[in-house]
């Protein structure tokens, strides 16, 4: 299996786990995203609690050049974190950008990649 299908397993896996837990308030379901021919991942809230709709992203992830891009990250622990355990070898953690949320000034003081 070559890199890119190995990454694309573990976001499915780490997004699919993240989504089978249940909201403790709220008609609210996570649902998943994967989208393998664009290579764009993401974990959707959607429900209702109480009178109040509920639509947002939690974890989007796209593949770009090889790298994953976290474009937003909703999770308490971080989701790089989450890549890091479910696969993704230290070796390969320059292939984490921190793009959504990190400008590219920043992102040289952080344990990933610039870009």
């Amino acid at each position: 299996m070559d890199t890119l299908d190995r990454y694309r397993e573990i976001l499915k896996r780490v997004l699919s786990e993240y989504a089978s837990i249940p909201y403790a308030y709220g008609e609210i379901k996570t649902e998943t995203v994967f989208d393998p021919s664009g290579d764009h991942y993401l974990l959707v809230n959607v429900g209702w609690d109480k009178e109040r709709r509920v639509h947002g992203c939690l974890v989007h992830v796209d593949l770009i050049n090889g790298k994953l891009w976290i474009q937003r990250d909703g999770t308490e622990r971080g989701i790089a974190a989450e890549l890091e355990e479910a696969g993704v070898p230290k070796s390969d953690i320059s292939d984490i950008v921190l793009g959504g949320f990190r400008p590219p000034e920043i992102r040289k003081y952080t344990d990933y990649a610039v870009a």
